[in-house]
This record gives structure tokens, sequence and C-alpha cells, in this order.
């Protein structure tokens, strides 16, 4: 069975790639925007937090790896669980 899903590149992105310390082949563009970065501290990253308090993942190369596909999406349960306990607090029932 083809995973073809799993990955994809934007050669022609002026920013490819946009982190270092990935072989070309294995660089995935999949994330770009890093569906962890909501889970703040505990999203497991190479982050930090710059001095006006943005996080910070330009050190950060997980979600562009190949290989952590999976890894990435094994986590989509606890986004979404953030996205309901946030509804929840400001007192909307839409997810």
């Amino acid at each position: 069975m083809s995973q073809y899903y799993k990955f994809f590149q934007n050669k022609k992105c002026e920013y490819f790639p946009c982190h270092k310390g990935i072989p070309e082949a294995d660089f995935n563009c999949l994330f770009c925007y890093c569906p962890l970065y909501a889970l703040g501290k505990s999203c497991g990253g190479n982050y930090e937090f710059l001095e006006n308090g943005v996080k910070s993942c330009m050190n950060c190369a997980f979600p562009h790896h190949r290989k952590n596909y999976d890894l990435v999406n094994a986590r989509f349960g606890e986004i979404a669980d953030l996205i309901k306990r946030n509804g929840e607090e400001d007192g909307s029932h839409e997810v």
C-alpha cells in the first residue's frame, strides 16, 4: 500500500528548506505550520519563548522529518481536547 499522503515537498517555496539538519530527500513540508504549536510547552519540540512571549520554533525540525508523520498525527487527540477545553471555557459549544 502506498503512503504518499504522508509526505509532500514544495521545492519552489522561497523558504525551502525552512529548517536545517534534515536531508533534502526527507524534508516534509506537509506540516508547514506545525499542528503541535498549539500544545505550547507540551509540544515536544525544540522551541523557545522569545522576550515578547512568542513561541519560536526556528530550531525545531520535528514535524519536517519524513519519519515523524505518524508521531505528529498521534497527537491530534490532544489538540482536539485543547480545542474542546477552550470552547468550554469561553462558553462556546462548537468545535
